[in-house]
């Protein structure tokens, strides 16, 4: 417990949450991209993201997921933010796609799982879902633009012959637990994508206190925001 009261794991993500803002702030202002780098041997027996951005990029990279992503994530590399994962920000030339993809969502506590209109025609958000899922990881669902009753594979996807049927099987699953699963909901038309991204933030952290305090246990911890 901290001298203010506030549990110590709690005071240490908030306060990190915190500077993340801050830094993000300074970042909009100065108009110049940030992409952190990690000292990997600073990291050392540590995994290296507490988050994992799942989006279909099309729709959401220049949005709400590069928002997210900047709230979250600290600034100057210095790790006292949340370490957040997302592909066009986290990855360098030379990364195997499917083996770094692998290793962060290993490494996450909570995943942020972007739900919009062209989410189900992307195999690699698919494959990510089933990966989350299948590692009993929290997840936030956010529907933006989507309703959950549209989360349906499309036909082109269940009747190509590139995917197997466990696949498909293993995409429709995923799809049914999120479904199942609390989330947060935006229309572009009508909404505040600044409190969008706000309440997105709140959500991770408070999931990952909660991962914190039950590490070590095998239940699974469904959303409930």
């Amino acid at each position: 417990m901290s001298s203010s009261g506030m549990p110590r794991s709690r005071c240490t993500i908030a306060s990190r949450l915190n500077a993340s803002a801050a830094a993000a702030t300074a970042a909009a202002v100065s108009g110049r991209p940030r992409r952190v780098e990690y000292d990997e041997e600073g990291l050392a027996g540590e995994p290296r993201y507490d988050v994992f951005i799942n989006h279909r990029g099309v729709d959401t990279k220049r949005t709400v997921a590069r928002l997210l992503y900047d709230r979250l994530v600290v600034g100057g590399g210095g790790g006292s933010g949340i370490r957040a994962f997302l592909d066009n920000m986290s990855m360098r030339p030379g990364d195997r796609l499917e083996d770094r993809i692998s290793a962060a969502i290993t490494d996450c506590a909570v995943a942020v799982a972007i739900f919009s209109p062209h989410y189900c025609d992307s195999e690699y958000c698919l494959r990510e879902l089933a990966m989350l899922v299948e590692s009993r990881k929290i997840i936030i669902p956010i529907f933006y633009d989507i309703k959950p009753s549209d989360l349906v594979l499309p036909q082109a996807v269940v009747e190509s012959t590139a995917h197997h049927p466990r696949d498909i099987e293993r995409f429709k699953f995923a799809l049914r637990e999120v479904k199942n699963t609390v989330g947060l909901t935006y229309d572009s038309a009508t909404g505040d994508l600044a409190e969008l991204v706000s309440s997105a933030a709140n959500a991770v952290l408070e999931r990952m206190e909660e991962s914190e305090i039950t590490q070590g246990r095998p239940a699974m911890i469904m959303s409930r925001l």
